[in-house]
């Protein structure tokens, strides 16, 4: 265990290991140590109110911390994470500062800051990398650093000729004192090599070897591994909430069951529906192009009433089978299947295909109800009703939605509130362990971390999907609250200065609330980039999507070029999915199978794709080429993009190679990834992007 005060003491644990870079959790805080100022005109000592206050080191400015603490940061196993603050005190002697983590077992590990720039404006930061899944918490402990303090003087008073004799009595006692600190710590070595050194301090010596004795790197390397730490002020712990590795890391897949496999009835002239069953072959060569997970779109039974048609129009016809979104029927609402999809036997047949093939299935949960569903019967005081006696339907105006009722979460909160939980939970029992959530943020935040709460208490590894496209600030507040993940306005930024300046945003803004997941399109949502319909055009934003955010998404179709709008200038797909079968030769041309197996291939295979917070831009003197790099430890991948679906674009590339880890080095040698192709490339670099080849995905390989 690692231990603290905050008197004037030195304070150690009995082991640590400052190469240990461990992230967590919290479990609940342990009451705070209440710190003693001394008496002040006679005044008595009085407390000093942790966390509300500065300890005897100032600990500022404390990230990653949510709302106060009310909501714990996010992190994912194997995670490289930032803890940041600002650590001052007063006057000139030195400061310093150490990360505490707990892990949900309660074993404490030391992380020691770094000061980092601009110095002046006294930034600290440690990364950590969470090592199990749970909740863990992190404090800052601001110390006094006699070491530092010492040393400082020591470099400014040698060779000034300046109080020799002192700087070496000095430096004898604090060299004689972590002696005894490294006895204490099981160290005898170094513990002896400090004796020595401080044997060494004769202040009759010339001050250019007292010098070399006092910054030799043993001398720095005991110091900083056994030093004292003084005035030791701990902040209060902060949450820290690490999740499994797929939280961040995964691609999504998107198909409806009922396209899949539908049958054309000539006898009746309608399509007769997929089934969970015929969705089997679709799982395996979803498998195949390296997707991890699985989403449908809501798979229970559909009104009829105010059903909608084909191209969303207002009367269906008699075999038109309406929006999976409009849920709930006689035959059942949220905890019923349609019956042309199958039964209950057939849906665990379908998660365990999935499963056997490295799959999990997400469902769509979408926390509304058409006229039909058995809640509109049964507990018609969950819906808000309007002065003429009539439910009211969603809107969003002049769009109406009459198939669909929203729920009122202000009207009997603990029935709504139990129920959504019961429905959660059964299908959890089915094996479904991550949930689309469909319009979160038209749903009050506090059910949401109600909801989160409830559901990482007893199954810390189930994950949510908040598909909010709506004010910053609300997408923001789902992500605080505790969805895992969260749909992006990625969709809509297409210049490279605003995919820029979007992806800054996520990655050192963001970073602690908000995990992206990158869909190229959705149902409901065909980008204005895609409707050339140019094969280009899809490469290039799968490229994009697949390199710059660790978990990204596909919805059936893109992989064929799917494009045509239902009206120019919209958004919709014309013949959308969302009103009738959509069954696909997934083996027509054009198609981006290939490319999108190969790019999944290559996220695997780099730990430097399945993190976000790296992400550094390389300059490219063209508005239509975009360079980034991504970095994980010894992991170093370079992407060069264009951003022109028609033309062929040519441009210099500029690498800073301290922010590949290069710092000294003039040349690199690269693989690229998509074609298997090597250069070696210097700080300047030309490039040819074309339609049918637009992008590079280089690796670094190693020194030129």
């Amino acid at each position: 265990m690692i231990t603290s005060t905050n008197s004037g003491s030195d304070s150690r644990p009995s082991s640590f290991h400052p190469e240990e870079s461990t992230a967590a959790v919290m479990p609940p805080a342990s009451p705070e140590p209440t710190p003693v100022v001394p008496p002040v005109s006679g005044v008595g000592p009085r407390p000093l109110p942790l966390p509300r206050g500065f300890g005897r080191i100032p600990v500022a400015k404390v990230s990653p911390v949510i709302e106060g603490g009310a909501y714990p940061a996010k992190a994912a196993v194997g995670e490289l994470i930032p803890i940041r603050a600002k650590v001052f005190r007063e006057g000139h002697d030195a400061v310093n500062a150490s990360v505490i983590l707990t892990d949900p077992h309660g074993h404490e590990t030391r992380v020691d800051m770094q000061r980092v720039e601009p110095v002046g404006l006294d930034p600290w930061e440690a990364w950590v990398r969470p090592d199990s899944e749970g909740a863990w918490t992190f404090r800052i402990e601001g110390w006094s650093d006699p070491w530092a303090t010492w040393l400082h003087n020591a470099e400014a008073k040698l060779p000034a000729g300046v109080d020799i004799e002192l700087v070496c009595l000095e430096g004898k006692h604090l060299f004689e004192r972590t002696a005894e600190l490294a006895d204490a710590a099981g160290d005898p070595v170094e513990a002896s090599i400090l004796r020595a050194t401080a044997m060494l301090l004769i202040s009759q010596r010339p001050t250019a070897d007292l010098l070399e004795v006092a910054t030799s790197s043993g001398i720095r390397r005991a110091m900083h591994r056994y030093g004292p730490r003084e005035l030791v002020s701990p902040t209060a712990e902060f949450p820290l909430f690490v999740d499994r590795r797929g939280a961040l890391f995964a691609s999504w897949y998107e198909f409806f069951p009922r396209s899949v496999g539908a049958v054309w009835d000539e006898n009746a002239k309608s399509w007769r529906s997929g089934t969970f069953d015929s969705c089997h072959t679709r799982l395996e060569e979803v498998a195949a192009m390296g997707f991890d997970v699985v989403y449908l779109p809501p798979i229970h039974p559909i009104g009829s009433a105010f059903r909608k048609g084909k191209n969303n129009s207002l009367i269906a016809g008699p075999n038109d089978p309406g929006s999976p979104w409009a849920i709930g029927s006689p035959e059942g609402g949220h905890d019923a299947i349609h019956p042309d999809l199958g039964d209950w036997d057939a849906f665990d047949r379908f998660v365990a295909k999935a499963k056997e093939l490295g799959l999990e299935i997400a469902l769509d949960f979408a926390l509304q109800a058409s006229p039909d569903h058995p809640w509109a019967i049964e507990h018609p005081e969950w819906f808000t009703t309007r002065v003429d006696g009539t439910i009211a339907y969603a809107e969003n105006p002049p769009k109406k939605y009459q198939d669909i009722y929203p729920i009122n979460f202000d009207n009997d909160r603990d029935g709504i509130y139990a129920e959504v939980l019961r429905i959660l939970k059964l299908w959890m029992s089915h094996g479904v362990r991550a949930f689309r959530v469909d319009n979160p943020h038209t749903k009050p935040l506090e059910f949401w971390a109600w909801v989160m709460h409830e559901i990482r208490t007893t199954d810390p590894d189930v994950m949510f999907l908040a598909e909010a496209f709506t004010t910053p600030e609300m997408m923001h507040g789902l992500g605080k609250v505790g969805f895992h993940q969260s749909y992006t306005y990625f969709t809509w930024r297409n210049e490279k200065w605003e995919i820029e300046q979007y992806l800054i945003e996520l990655a050192q803004e963001m970073d602690s609330f908000y995990r992206p997941n990158f869909f190229v399109n959705t149902p409901d949502i065909n980008p204005t980039y895609l409707q050339s319909g140019n094969p280009s055009a899809f490469a290039i934003r799968a490229v994009l999507a697949a390199t710059l955010a660790p978990t990204w998404g596909v919805y059936s179709g893109f992989e064929l070029c799917e494009h045509e709008p239902l009206k120019p200038g919209g958004e919709e797909y014309r013949n959308s999915e969302k009103y009738e079968y959509r069954p696909r030769d997934f083996t027509a041309e054009p198609n981006l199978n290939l490319l999108i197996g190969r790019l999944n291939e290559i996220r695997k295979a780099h730990p430097a794709l399945q993190q976000l917070r790296s992400i550094t831009f390389q300059h490219a003197p063209n508005d239509k080429v975009i360079a980034y790099a991504k970095r994980d430890g010894d992991d170093t991948v370079v992407v060069i993009c264009s951003l022109d679906q028609d033309n062929t674009v040519e441009s210099d590339v500029y690498l800073d190679m301290g922010s590949l880890g290069l710092p000294d080095q003039e040349f690199v040698n690269l693989r690229d990834e998509l074609t298997g192709a090597t250069f070696t490339w210097g700080t300047r670099n030309f490039v040819r992007l074309t339609p049918s080849a637009p992008a590079h995905v280089l690796h670094v390989l190693d020194r030129g």
